[in-house]
């Protein structure tokens, strides 16, 4: 028996959410938004709360800084049941910040790395690995030196016994610096959205890109937004239609949230049929509320949000 479910490793910042903004920033001028929050951020904290809300019993490797931010981090994961023994805190680095302005169910985001950009291979401890049954990775190309270790990081979870999801995330850079044949075999469950997956190929549809890829990965899951989502392996392709939410608040965290109910339907054993319906209703879920985590206060609330909004029956 393992530990741990799931081993989140990865970013750690708060979020700044700005909410109904009076246009769009302009150099030289200045704007107002009429709602302020901070709150737990980074793709992979929303996963792991997430996923702990879910069931899974969840840990977190990542790096913060010894200062209010980083409490925050720590208060809310626990707050989650999220497992912290594991998280990495530094004196000279502060704890990464994401200023999120909100559009409707578009967003344009800032962020200040901080600590999480230094994480590497180094910093990983193999028995940290060796107690879960699962790692996943999310946002590669905000963390500097994460990205530039990927593979080692990738290989030692390999070494340690457990299976691996990764969801790259956006590159600010867009340079989409990612080898797929040395890195997606060793990928158990790929987990892009359909831009990601077109900008790492260098394609011009999700049809190319998954063409471009089936050689190398296993399990491939292609996040389309109101679209649904699409499993790819091998063998077969599954595209399963999205449960669309009338009254969206607010987008921030749907593929997290998605990629959260997925995966914590794969640690139990289930089929990849079910596995794709929790997660697109996880990421359904996550857009009746503000935030990536605000819908999955407590299962009770998920549960309801599913009868609710979607009419799905869901006992977690």
């Amino acid at each position: 028996m393992k530990k741990f479910d799931i081993l989140a490793l990865g970013e750690l910042n708060v979020d700044l959410l700005l909410n109904r903004i009076g246009g769009f920033p302009e150099i030289g001028k200045e704007i107002f938004a009429k709602e302020m929050t901070l709150t737990l951020g980074s793709s992979t904290a929303i996963f792991a709360a997430n996923a702990a809300t879910l069931g899974a019993k969840v840990s977190f490797v990542g790096m913060i800084g010894r200062d209010s931010f980083g409490e925050v981090v720590k208060s809310t994961l626990q707050q989650r049941k999220v497992d912290i023994s594991n998280l990495i805190e530094v004196d000279d680095e502060a704890t990464g910040l994401t200023a999120i302005l909100n559009y409707d169910n578009d967003r344009a985001n800032v962020t200040y790395p901080g600590a999480m950009s230094r994480m590497g291979v180094k910093d990983i401890r193999p028995e940290n690995i060796r107690e879960a049954k699962h790692v996943h990775i999310s946002s590669i190309f905000l963390q500097e030196t994460l990205h530039r270790e990927l593979f080692d990081i990738v290989k030692l979870v390999k070494e340690c016994g457990a299976t691996l999801s990764m969801d790259v995330q956006f590159d600010p850079e867009e340079t989409w610096d990612f080898d797929c044949a040395k890195i997606l075999p060793l990928v158990d469950v790929f987990m892009p959205n359909e831009q990601e997956l077109m900008a790492i190929t260098c394609k011009d549809s999700v049809e190319e890109a998954v063409a471009a890829i089936r050689p190398y990965a296993n399990v491939t899951v292609v996040k389309m937004g109101t679209c649904g989502s699409l499993v790819v392996t091998r063998e077969k392709e599954h595209h399963m239609p999205a449960m669309l939410n009338k009254s969206v608040v607010d987008a921030i965290g749907a593929g997290d949230s998605f990629d959260a109910g997925f995966i914590s339907a794969y640690v139990r054993g289930k089929d990849l049929d079910y596995c794709q319906w929790l997660g697109n209703l996880a990421g359904a879920v996550n857009t009746t509320a503000a935030g990536g985590t605000g819908a999955f206060a407590s299962k009770a609330a998920v549960e309801e949000s599913a009868q609710k909004y979607f009419g799905q029956q869901l006992a977690l």
